[in-house]
């Protein structure tokens, strides 16, 4: 395998990284903050990347580790990015044999804004890891094992956990959203 050099780890892996980023902090400004800190951090490092692991893990442990150290250092509170909003709105597919899925009720720009902030609160409440989790599951579509690769955990606790952060979402957010 060649030595991975510097512009290669930058081009073929920013984009993940500010994904990543993106994802889990909520909003433009710090994901570019954390993707660059995180690239930076891995450059650094670069000599000490043993090959034969995962490239792409390494940089989401080390993007994952750059966040959660962002998270504990931020008091201020954050917006979440628009596709967990979306993600949480998504029209369930309907069982076999009961037809189309109904038309979603419109709603004001109140009840809009209500339920934005009641999503806001309740990724606030979960665990920084257990949000970590929801997000590479849910919004990055990451399989069980990369997950736990990523965070160092077993299959077993991520998938306890993502089960964890999707009950408690789903209790805080049920007269919200109808499931």
């Amino acid at each position: 395998m060649s030595k991975l050099t510097e512009e290669a780890l930058v081009a073929k892996y920013a984009g993940m990284a500010y994904n990543l980023a993106l994802r889990l902090s909520g909003n433009v400004q710090d994901a570019q903050d954390i993707a660059q800190e995180s690239l930076l951090k891995a450059l650094r490092s670069l000599g000490d990347f043993r090959e034969e692991a995962s490239t792409g893990t390494w940089i989401y442990r080390i993007t994952f580790n750059t966040w959660k150290n962002w998270v504990r250092s931020e008091k201020r509170r954050r917006s979440w990015h628009e596709a967990l909003w979306n993600w949480l709105q998504r029209p369930k597919s309907p069982a076999a044999g009961e037809g189309e899925p109904a038309e979603p009720a419109q709603k004001s720009g109140l009840e809009m804004s209500e339920e934005k902030e009641a999503v806001d609160r309740a990724m606030e409440a979960l665990a920084p890891e257990d949000r970590a989790i929801l997000v590479l599951r849910e919004l990055d579509g990451r399989s069980y094992r990369e997950i736990a690769d990523s965070l160092h955990l077993e299959v077993g606790t991520v998938k306890s956990r993502l089960f964890r952060a999707r009950e408690s979402l789903a209790g805080r957010l049920s007269a919200y959203f109808k499931t």
